[in-house]
């Protein structure tokens, strides 16, 4: 096996970054010339001139702020009440293909054996999704189901129970 000369090893030696990747940083105020000199970028006058100059998150220059034009309804559960909640629904999905792949027939599919067989690994909700086919009879114990995945199956002749969340 013949040697490679050193130049073209990949080492330590010669990482450098991908060309074009890197600025070179600002040098401010280092005379008119470099075109950060005299007020080094900052503009002339206000707030934003001034050292320890730092803007409030979601400052609109004076303007009224989003979060206060926007309208509060009462109640702080409400989807609708706080306009900056989260409105996602903490469930897991599971679809029926999955389950038809992964257990099978006449088992009892729980929250607890979806965890075992590294489908449902989070400690929210279960839902049962209908995405995929179903032949085996499976007893599938989850937390929801949506109606398609109810249908298909309860037509593989399987059962479903809905759990308490």
């Amino acid at each position: 096996m013949a040697e490679t000369p050193r130049s073209e090893e990949i080492g330590l030696h010669n990482l450098a970054p991908k060309p074009g990747s890197r600025r070179p940083r600002k040098r401010l105020g280092r005379g008119e010339g470099s075109g950060l000199g005299k007020t080094s970028g900052r503009g002339h006058k206000g707030a934003g001139s001034r050292s320890g100059a730092k803007r409030k998150a979601g400052y609109e220059g004076g303007q009224n702020p989003i979060h206060m034009r926007m309208r509060k309804l009462r109640g702080p559960h409400m989807k609708k009440s706080m306009p900056f909640e989260s409105f996602r629904t903490k469930t897991q999905p599971v679809n029926v293909a999955v389950l038809e792949e992964r257990f099978d027939a006449g088992a009892e599919v729980t929250p607890e054996a979806l965890k075992e067989k590294g489908l449902a690994k989070r400690s929210e909700p279960v839902k049962i999704l209908a995405r995929g086919e179903i032949s085996t009879k499976l007893t599938v114990h989850a937390h929801a189901f949506s109606a398609a995945a109810k249908e298909k199956i309860e037509a593989a002749g399987g059962s479903c129970h809905t759990l308490e969340p």
